[in-house]
């Protein structure tokens, strides 16, 4: 087969890239822990001045500095020999509340690299990866990832989405299951939204838990309780709501998790399931979004559903077609889109 040189150089150029994407990202981690974009974004710096205020050694603030710049993640000035961040790149590193806040993909990629050894054996296997047993950037990587979204989307659009009168319900009073909860970031912004419902935090990881109950603790809340629990045995509580957000594909068996869920439900009240935007078919889901996707569900999501009981294996792009079979099979009767982005869709379920 002939070699077409064009095609090869314009390969080589795009993995060249991305590998020295793969560099700044662990610089990104190294100046993150460092508090460095926090400095320069109080203004332009010398490396000098940023290792002197962050308390670091200068060379290695001199190469950090230079190696971000080159990425353009930061600014430099040769005139005045010093560094600074834009707003916009303040928006992405600093930010916490910003919707294009990307600090957790960055944790995500290290939790993926430091994977690679139990990825391989798994292949050869087919056995699962428990969550529990990634490396433990995973874990503050999916907190940090998901709630840029969860603070532009769930108060504005996805809970509006949803029938039956449920956000009047949670402004009067109402009960709520946050299922796979993780570090309660959900969890707490809708208890911070409605004061006079009580939410239910529950997830199988017993260290999220603790995460989950010091940020209640810190927010003050008092109608928030977490507990350990999976998506098939949290305690019935003729909920109003029950949520899962970005996590019934993960799981091992998420019929059983949907059919628990009408079990507990009230018979007036809605399930809300948000899942990674897909299509339904592969073809339509190769694109960037589909590519990171498909990548996380690889290292993350469908190891840690193969650890399970059932280990249905959906992934992280199984598509509405898939998800509306997994939620009938279940036993919910009606079943919706109700909302969507370009990164999620929001599913409705009711009996």
């Amino acid at each position: 087969m002939a070699i077409d040189s064009q095609k090869v150089e314009q390969l080589v150029g795009k993995l060249f890239g991305e590998i020295s994407a793969g560099y700044s990202g662990a610089l990104v981690l190294i100046g993150d822990a460092l508090g460095y974009y926090k400095e320069l974004a109080k203004g332009p710096l010398t490396s000098s001045e940023l290792a002197e205020k962050t308390k670091t050694t200068e060379r290695y603030a001199r190469e950090w500095l230079s190696a971000q710049a080159a990425a353009d993640y930061l600014q430099y000035d040769p005139a005045q020999k010093k560094f600074s961040i834009s707003p916009e790149q303040d928006m992405i590193f600093n930010n916490e509340d910003s919707p294009a806040y990307l600090m957790g993909g960055f944790y995500a990629v290290s939790a993926a690299y430091s994977a690679v050894p139990k990825l391989i054996d798994a292949f050869k296997t087919g056995k699962g990866v428990p969550w529990g047993e990634q490396h433990e950037h995973i874990f503050c990587a999916t907190a940090k990832f998901f709630r840029p979204t969860y603070l532009s989307q769930l108060l504005q659009s996805w809970i509006p989405a949803l029938e039956g009168g449920i956000e009047e319900k949670l402004r009067k009073g109402a009960k709520v299951a946050d299922v796979g909860c993780g570090f309660g970031t959900s969890t707490v912004i809708l208890a911070k939204e409605f004061p006079n419902s009580h939410f239910y935090g529950f997830d199988a990881h017993s260290p999220s838990i603790e995460k989950a109950r010091d940020a209640a603790r810190q927010a003050g809340l008092k109608n928030v309780t977490f507990e350990v629990a999976t998506a098939k045995n949290y305690p019935a509580n003729d909920y109003d709501l029950v949520a899962m957000f970005d996590c019934l594909h993960d799981m091992g068996d998420p019929v059983g998790a949907a059919a628990h869920a009408r079990k507990v439900l009230n018979k007036d009240g809605s399930v809300i399931i948000v899942e990674p935007f897909a299509h339904d078919h592969l073809e339509q889901n190769l694109n960037p979004i589909g590519r990171i996707y498909y990548s996380a569900s690889t290292m993350f999501c469908t190891p840690s559903s193969l650890s399970q009981e059932v280990a249905l294996g959906l992934g992280a792009q199984a598509g509405e077609a898939r998800m509306r079979d997994v939620v009938t099979k279940g036993g919910f009767t009606r079943f919706r889109r109700a909302a969507e982005s370009p990164f999620n869709i929001v599913y409705e379920a009711r009996v």
